[in-house]
Formats: structure tokens, C-alpha cells, sequence
């Protein structure tokens, strides 16, 4: 353990000496929180047994009342104190690279609400906890973890095996190819594309998107990649983060698969304590008994997203894009929630919704629509954004597309080449994983395909990786966030 301790300390310092003593702070400030929470819980429920003759149903509840106000005093006081950091370093701008804040402060809170909620044990062992607080590959862009989920297999005796090695090596490079080969190569286009918003509009929009939803795809699964197969090798089990989100038929399912842990953590600690509420539902009950049933009946549920929509904007930056970003996600996920039924009886009635034509459709359109919405993080003022949105359906100005003017974007006929090589790779391995993930079959590689695809892709991202004069690999997109 103390060897651990001691290798994720010289990452950080090295990474940042400024920054890493933030994430000290947190892990230690919130295990002794969660410690006082746990003895709290236990020195109720111990008084409540040993006076259970003595106190009756009204004594009861005001002891009760009495030890929540204490525990949420201590929970209040400890999420502030961490979120004031949060958003001293990412939004103050106290320094310019906060090292993965946003993700292990969320990771933080969110074990200290589950042992509020006594969903399990705190952990005993300050060391552990700080272990896994600064387990080194999910600081960067996630996954944001579990206590309990990732405990068992961290702090377990590991012995080395063979195929676990190799799975996470495999990981590993497929994560460099799609960062490499495919995301930094494409975002040499898409910065020049978005970098000046009067010289590239019109057609040039359209295109940067597109090249800006595969970078990012490409870029933040990339990482993902990397994080899970670092940790497959060190015997660790991470959550994974994504599954095919551009497989998706509809917004609502794309966020079922994309950055999955996230989407949970404000699900878990935002969105039902939020709909749950003793005010929601009260003015939930005010409605009906006015006879506003149906607006009651959804008000807890279109409230609650609305806020959890604002958070997840602001969490990803401080400036109005993000902001309406999550405000769109929100406007179109409720409009759709609310047409369901239209939506129901219409493919009810006509049978070619049910056809592998209209699904292709349906992900077509979703994969539109995220292009779109995705622009928002390319530009930087609300206004630029919808000026270039709106130069792609007001204009006629397409000739770029087609007149040789994108060799004109830092990329050469062979760089175009590759990207679309690897694109496709991307596609057929994505198709494949949907296919068994939608079967009752299992896909299974055997050590030596392992170690020989792990060779090819190494020996891909050697010769084909995009590496230039100034170039910083280590830096991801999510890195921002």
C-alpha cells in the first residue's frame, strides 16, 4: 500500500505539484467526514436499541430528526468545501491545468453521500481511501468510479495472469490508435475549421462538425480505452464509459451510452434526491389538489432534469456554450418525453418503423443531431455557434466540399486517407461489439490474437500516429472538463 501511495504521489507532483495537493486535501477531508457520518449512523441506531422501552414514537423521531441535522451538517459543510475548490481551480482560474478535478471531486462526493445514505461501510484505512481517490489513470477524463465498485478488486492480493495482461495491453493500444491515428490527425482540420468562423462557414461548418464528433468519439473513448486497460493490467475492474453511442435511434438512448458514469452520477445524487424531494413533491401535491394532475404528476421529473441539464453544462465549463448545450439536451429529451405517446401510436400504425431502414434512419438522424449540439464546443460564444449553424442551412456556399479546397485544412490526400482507414476500423470493430452485445453469443480472443493485434496496432500508431513539432500527447479533450 505504501509503495501505491508513494508511485501515485511522484505522478502527481509530477504532473503538477501546484495542483496535486488539492486531491490530498479532498480524499482526507472527505474520509474523516465519512467516518463521523458512519459513527453517527451507528451511535443512533446503538442509542435507539438500548432506549427503545424508554422513548416513544414522538422521542423517537425527535432523536432522529436531532442526528440527520448533524449528519447533514457535516455533509453540506464537506460537498462545499470541495465544490469551493472545484470551482476556485476550474472556474476562478487559479491554474490554468486543474489535474482532473471535476471527475475525482465527483467521485468523492458521490462515496460520501453513499455512506450517508449507509448504502455500505466507509472504508477504514485512510491509505486505501487515498488510493483510491488518486488512482492515478481516472483522474485525467474518468470513469467516474464507485467506492464500492472498485474496492474489491483494487485492494485484493493480485497474482499475474497471463490473458488479463494481454487484454489490457490490447486496450491500450486500440485507445492510442483511436487518439493517434484518428483523433489528432482529424483535429488538425477541425481547429483550423472553428478556429475562424468568418473565413470557414457554410459548407466548411458541415464538414467540421462531422470531423469534430468523430474526433471527439475517437479522442475521449481513446482515453477511456487507455484508463480501463492500464487498470485491467494492475488487476483493477473499471466501469466502462461508453457502448457505441453513435449506434443510438434516439438523444435519449445516445446518453444511456455515452459517458455512462457520469450520466449515472447526477442520475444517483442529482436527479432522485432532487425529484424526491420534500418541496418537489409538494408543489407536485399542490397542483393535482388544484387540479393540475398531469402537470403534477411530471413537474417532479421535467424540474429535475432541467436541473441536472444546467449542472452537467456548467460541470463542462463555465461560459454560456455549455450552458445552452445542456439546455437544448434538456428542451429536446422533454419534448420528446412528452410526444412518446404520438410517437407510439405513429409507429404503431405504420409498419416500416419496425424495418432495419428506418432504425439506420433514426441513427442517422440522432448522429445529426449530436453533430450539431456538439458545436457548441468549438466555438466560443453562443452567438458564433448558432452564426455557423445557421451558415449551413442559409447558404449555398458548398463549393469548398468539392472544389479541393479541404486539401487547404493542414491535412494532405494521405492524411484523408488514413482517417478514413481508421474511421472504418472503428466502425467494423464497433459493429462487431454491437453484435454480440445484442446476441446470446460471447466474443472471446485467445491470448496469442491478443498479443498479435496488440503488435499490429502498436506498429500502426508508430507509423501512422499524427505527431508534429509541438505536439502534446498526453493532452485529451475531456482534459478541459
Amino acid at each position: 500500500m505504501a509503495t501505491t501511495i508513494s508511485g501515485q504521489c511522484f505522478f502527481y507532483v509530477w504532473a503538477g505539484y501546484q495542483t496535486s495537493i488539492f486531491i490530498f486535501i479532498t480524499a482526507i477531508t472527505v474520509f474523516f467526514a465519512a467516518k463521523a457520518l458512519e459513527n453517527s449512523n451507528l451511535a443512533q441506531k446503538q442509542y435507539l436499541k438500548e432506549h427503545k422501552e424508554e422513548l416513544d414514537k414522538e422521542a423517537k423521531t425527535a432523536y432522529k430528526a436531532s442526528c440527520q441535522r448533524k449528519r447533514n451538517l457535516i455533509l453540506t459543510a464537506t460537498v462545499a468545501f470541495n465544490l469551493c475548490i472545484l470551482i476556485v481551480l476550474k472556474y476562478v482560474g487559479f491554474f490554468l491545468q486543474p489535474l482532473g478535478i471535476s471527475f475525482y471531486t465527483l467521485m468523492a462526493i458521490g462515496y460520501l453521500i453513499d455512506i450517508n445514505r449507509a448504502s455500505y461501510e466507509a472504508e477504514k484505512n485512510v491509505l486505501r481511501f487515498i488510493t483510491f481517490t488518486t488512482f492515478f489513470p481516472v483522474v485525467i477524463q474518468g470513469p467516474i468510479s464507485k467506492y464500492n465498485e472498485v474496492a474489491p478488486s483494487m485492494f485484493k492480493e493480485h497474482t499475474f495472469d497471463t490473458n488479463q495482461f494481454m487484454s489490457g495491453m490490447l486496450r491500450i493500444m486500440w485507445g492510442f490508435f483511436k487518439k493517434l491515428i484518428v483523433a489528432d490527425r482529424i483535429g488538425i482540420a477541425v481547429s483550423l475549421i472553428t478556429g475562424d468562423s468568418c473565413t470557414y462557414a457554410e459548407g466548411y461548418v458541415l464538414v467540421g462538425m462531422l470531423f469534430y464528433t468523430c474526433q471527439l468519439y475517437a479522442d475521449f473513448t481513446g482515453g477511456i480505452d487507455v484508463t480501463i486497460g492500464v487498470a485491467k493490467i494492475l488487476g483493477i475492474n473499471l466501469s466502462e464509459n461508453f457502448l457505441r453511442p453513435y449506434f443510438s435511434i434516439s438523444l435519449k438512448e445516445y446518453w444511456r451510452r455515452w459517458h455512462i458514469t457520469m450520466c449515472q452520477w447526477f442520475r444517483t445524487y442529482v436527479f432522485y434526491p432532487v425529484s424526491t424531494s420534500k418541496t418537489i413533491q409538494n408543489i407536485s401535491k399542490a397542483l393535482r389538489s388544484k387540479g393540475h394532475t398531469t402537470l403534477g404528476k411530471k413537474l417532479p421529473v421535467h424540474l429535475s432534469s432541467l436541473i441536472v441539464w444546467t449542472l452537467t453544462g456548467v460541470w463542462h465549463g463555465a461560459n454560456f456554450n455549455f450552458l445552452v448545450w445542456g439546455l437544448l439536451n434538456f428542451f429536446i429529451l422533454m419534448i420528446s418525453e412528452e410526444l412518446d405517446p404520438l410517437y407510439t401510436r405513429f409507429h404503431g400504425r405504420f409498419g416500416f418503423s419496425n424495418t432495419k431502414g428506418y432504425k439506420i434512419f433514426a441513427m442517422l438522424r440522432t448522429f445529426l443531431l449530436i453533430c450539431v449540439l456538439n458545436l457548441f464546443d468549438c466555438y466560443k460564444t453562443v452567438g458564433e455557434t448558432l452564426g455557423a449553424i445557421a451558415s449551413v442551412f442559409t447558404s449555398k456556399g458548398y463549393s469548398a466540399i468539392s472544389s479541393g479546397a479541404l486539401m487547404e485544412l493542414g491535412l494532405s490526400g494521405i492524411d484523408y486517407i488514413i482517417i478514413a482507414i481508421g474511421v472504418a476500423v472503428m466502425f467494423v470493430v464497433s459493429l462487431i461489439q454491437e453484435h454480440y452485445a445484442t446476441s446470446d453469443k460471447e466474443l472471446t480472443i485467445s491470448s496469442y490474437l491478443k498479443l498479435v493485434l496488440t503488435l499490429v496496432l502498436f506498429i500502426c500508431v508508430i507509423m501512422f500516429g499524427a505527431y508534429s513539432i509541438g505536439y502534446d500527447s498526453s493532452q485529451f479533450i475531456y482534459n478541459q472538463f
